[in-house]
């Protein structure tokens, strides 16, 4: 079965789940977009091992048919600390980031840009099912500052660490919110050294769709990340992933740079 030939697959079986949804799409792009859209919305239930044989067939090649990026490609730019520019999910690093929110079962806005989303259409909807474990659980939504570890499924990177960084809204950015996002970093931190990884990829939390203004961010991330390699002497390697242009410039000018 070629790529196309899983996607019809795939595509049926999820526009019987929810017909509302049943498009005609032509070609791989046009059925690629349909199937994530498919994906994004549908809700944590359980699946068949038919369709997740399948899935995870597709997702496997569909990542691996890009360039990927390990931690032998990378430079330091200080110790244990690099910036590495591109779509996180192309990292095959211990752990990923994901800058999630307070529900925490992925972004369900179909085709949404947001990292959520992203990450959740790449791995597979095991990611979905597994956080919505995880939220049943607790019994109550994400709390801002934490940090949850969940497997990778179809991701080059073997786990993905959750956290729900601090929105800024029309109140701007205060010390509590600073606090907040500072505490989400930390919080992947310790949870990737209590697992036992040596290396970590995050994203830039809190900026973008929850508005945190990215310099400032910038500055908490990399300040809270020296920190904690200093006063824990962890060896975990620290990727700061960027996506943007502009995210990259205030990472060069700031990293290198100490008080």
């Amino acid at each position: 079965m070629n790529q196309e030939e899983r996607l019809d697959v795939l595509i049926d079986y999820l526009t019987r789940e929810n017909p509302s949804m049943a498009m005609e799409a032509n070609g791989m792009d046009e059925k690629i977009s349909l199937f994530r859209g498919l994906c994004n919305v549908r809700p944590p239930e359980n699946v068949s091992d038919d369709f997740l044989r399948v899935q995870d067939a597709f997702l496997t090649e569909w990542n691996e048919s890009r360039t990927i990026t390990r931690m032998e490609d990378l430079q330091e730019v200080e110790p244990q600390v690099y910036v590495w520019q591109g779509d996180i999910t192309r990292l095959a690093v211990d752990a990923i980031v994901n800058a999630a929110n307070s529900d925490f079962i992925g972004c369900m806005h179909p085709n949404h840009h947001c990292i959520d989303n992203i990450i959740h259409t790449r791995a597979g909807v095991q990611l979905r099912l597994e956080c919505a474990d995880i939220i049943q659980k607790q019994g109550r939504k994400e709390a801002m500052g934490k940090a949850k570890l969940t497997k990778g499924y179809n991701l080059p990177a073997p786990y993905v660490i959750h956290t729900v960084g601090p929105y800024i809204d029309q109140r701007g950015v205060t010390p509590l919110k600073e606090q907040l996002l500072a505490s989400s970093y930390k919080s992947c931190l310790d949870v990737a050294t209590e697992k036992g990884l040596t290396s970590i990829a995050f994203c830039c939390i809190s900026t973008g769709e929850f508005n945190f203004p990215n310099k400032r961010a910038a500055e908490i991330a990399i300040e809270t990340v020296r920190t904690y390699i200093t006063e824990t002497d962890a060896h975990i390697q620290v990727i700061f992933n960027v996506f943007t242009d502009k995210d990259a410039r205030i990472y060069e000018q700031l990293l290198g740079h100490r008080e």
